[in-house]
């Protein structure tokens, strides 16, 4: 079971660094987070993509992925529902004052538990709700399905599962740097609030294009 060549392993890599190297809703959410509230948002934002791409894994293993890919009505539904939820998180910000939780909190203080949560949440809504992400998984996976090597649905959520693997290897250096690219911009008055305005720009920008975007 899952007896695949070396050939297969390199092309599979090769092709999911390249998927979670490539820029997105998803990596625009996780890194427009990290440098809004920190290293801590930016994990809580990584941690929600990648539930919500687990979500898509199981989605594909289990074919319902292809109403997506088959049906216009849903593809469209899906996709104006996403797009709002993108434009209204993205409205939220450019409401916000600024700062809201830019500083560290009190040592031994977790008043930023609950907007962890709330970041994980997001994530996971802004991965579950994208259909390019839903239907790329189903044209993606199944090119890696071989004949023999288990049963097909094993093999689709396996490779799902691997990418989001791939991504736990790639993502976490890219929110470290982040954060510690802007770590001592945070501290300066205003720059909270221009972070808001351009993660709620750069928010509803998405939602714009992803609204606008055919199968």
């Amino acid at each position: 079971m899952f007896d695949y060549t070396v050939l297969h392993w390199s092309t599979f890599l090769t092709a999911a660094v390249l998927l979670n190297l490539s820029p997105g809703p998803d990596m625009a959410f996780i890194l427009g987070q990290t440098l809004r509230g920190g290293r801590k948002a930016g994990f809580a934002a990584m941690s929600g993509i990648w539930t919500g791409a687990l979500g898509h894994a199981l989605l594909a293993a289990a074919g319902l992925s292809a109403i997506l890919a088959s049906s216009a009505l849903a593809f469209g539904l899906v996709k104006w529902v996403g797009a709002a939820y993108l434009i209204w998180l993205g409205l939220g910000a450019l409401r916000a004052p600024g700062g809201a939780f830019l500083s560290e909190p009190p040592e031994g203080a977790r008043p930023g538990l609950q907007v962890w949560r709330q970041i994980w949440r997001q994530g996971v809504f802004v991965s579950l709700l994208n259909p390019k992400v839903a239907i790329f998984f189903l044209a993606f996976l199944p090119q890696f399905v071989v004949a023999g090597a288990g049963p097909v649905w094993a093999q689709l959520f396996l490779h799902g599962f691997l990418v989001i693997a791939v991504a736990a290897l790639i993502e976490p250096p890219l929110v470290l740097i982040a954060e510690t690219v802007t770590r001592g911009l945070r501290r300066r008055p205003g720059f909270g609030l221009w972070l808001d305005r351009a993660l709620g720009t750069l928010l509803v920008g998405l939602g714009v294009g992803l609204a606008f975007q055919q199968r």
